[in-house]
């Protein structure tokens, strides 16, 4: 049989049905994702007690979504102007929306921002922008650099994917202590002093997940000259601006230090937790550059990193994104919002403790309030998770992270019932 005679038969039993098999059969069942599989678990559970404490977004006292006012209202404004289309968005992105995002993580006097050195374009939200920037790195840091990363241990766990498919090698940096359930400075200033020069430093900006933990000031000074003395890159996570502390300036402190430190870094921005924007993936990426002539071409380069990977960007989110930064009345309100999300973890926080400590749980818990923004690393085992789940039906990471945002005043009494009897059970 001729080859052509081959294929005429294999095409007409294909398309009859009679060929047996799938050309992927070979492809393996790949594992839930450990956080979103939180969520399918807990939707999965007919109990009417279950808690769902793994969702990173926030909740409002009764445990729904929570649209700002402000979003409503830049988002009804954008809708009703007749000037409003669909078309195509640039390559990089809202350019209002872009300047907006990087003067409100660097602040309007920073020199970066007066000298029109930053590169900024529009990314798919923090993860977008964590993406972007390691593509850009991989490609673009000197050939003498190494391409390694150091991590923060535990980090968030994208990170580890993100830099891996960029090309990084991935090591980890000593971070959270488990017997304080706080910083292990003394670790972290070690690891970094050993990494070899021109390493890419995966810094949190504040809000730490999932420990909850941050560096103090103080420490943030040092771990500044330590990186400009290790010839580091720092790369700074800031997924959390104003929801930490409620203050917008405070939480980027530490992005705004090594900036006017003059050293040049790299930010991904996120705009989904401080205006709830989730599924819009409104999201920044900043090149901080020594000169306007570097940020342009650095600028071009990002391009070419997000042409052949999304094209462009979506609009919609940026829109809304901007219209709050760049209205003073909506931004007065957005402000107020963010500082009351802010106030009630903070709330739930103290809510908690004093419930565990009521019960007289074993162990020093004061670490509950210790720790800020939207987590709490707790230090439970995971058998004490999965005792959670399954006699509680508290739905957690099983690496002991909770959300205090799922957290309400009527449900922390439960979960603290549940963590008094996993922690003398498991």
């Amino acid at each position: 049989m001729s080859p052509e005679d081959r294929m005429e038969v294999l095409t007409r039993q294909f398309c009859a049905g009679q060929v047996n098999g799938s050309t992927w059969d070979h492809v393996q069942q790949a594992p839930p994702d450990p956080i979103i599989g939180v969520t399918d678990g807990w939707r999965a559970d007919p109990d009417p007690r279950k808690l769902n404490l793994g969702v990173g977004a926030y909740r409002t006292e009764e445990g729904k979504p929570y649209v700002l006012k402000a979003v409503r209202e830049a988002e009804q404004q954008i809708l009703a102007d007749p000037a409003m289309n669909k078309e195509y968005l640039p390559i990089s992105g809202n350019p209002e929306f872009n300047r907006l995002a990087r003067t409100l993580a660097l602040g309007l006097s920073s020199p970066a921002i007066q000298q029109n050195r930053v590169a900024t374009v529009q990314a798919l939200s923090g993860t977008g922008a964590l993406r972007v920037g390691a593509e850009f790195l991989s490609t673009h840091l000197p050939s003498s650099f190494p391409r390694i990363v150091y991590l923060p241990s535990p980090t968030w766990g994208n990170h580890k994917s993100i830099f891996a498919k960029a090309g990084f090698q991935v090591r980890e940096y000593r971070y959270f202590c488990a017997g304080t359930r706080g910083l292990d400075f003394v670790g972290m200033v070690a690891d970094l002093k050993a990494a070899p020069p021109g390493s890419v430093l995966l810094l949190h900006a504040c809000a730490h997940n999932p420990t909850g933990v941050d560096p103090s000031p103080e420490q943030w000074k040092q771990l500044l000259e330590v990186t400009s003395e290790g010839r580091l890159i720092p790369f700074f996570d800031m997924a959390y601006q104003g929801f930490a502390s409620g203050d917008l300036d405070a939480d980027a402190a530490s992005v705004r230090l090594f900036v006017d430190a003059g050293l040049e870094l790299v930010l991904g921005q996120s705009f989904a937790k401080n205006m709830g924007l989730y599924g819009e993936r409104a999201g920044a990426l900043s090149v901080v550059c020594k000169s306007k002539d570097v940020a342009t071409r650095v600028e071009s380069q990002l391009k070419l990193v997000i042409r052949p990977m999304y094209s462009n960007p979506p609009m919609h989110g940026a829109a809304i994104a901007a219209r709050v930064m760049g209205d003073p009345k909506l931004n007065e309100l957005w402000k107020e919002e963010l500082r009351g999300m802010a106030d009630r973890i903070k709330l739930m926080r103290k809510v908690l403790y004093d419930q565990l400590v009521a019960r007289n749980v074993p162990g020093d818990w004061s670490f509950v309030l210790k720790q800020i923004g939207m987590f709490s690393f707790t230090g439970m085992t995971r058998p004490q998770c999965e005792l959670l789940v399954s006699k509680w039906h508290v739905h957690l990471t099983l690496d002991g992270r909770i959300s205090m945002a799922g957290l309400s005043a009527t449900t922390a009494p439960y979960l603290a019932e549940a963590i008094a009897d996993v922690i003398k059970s498991a």
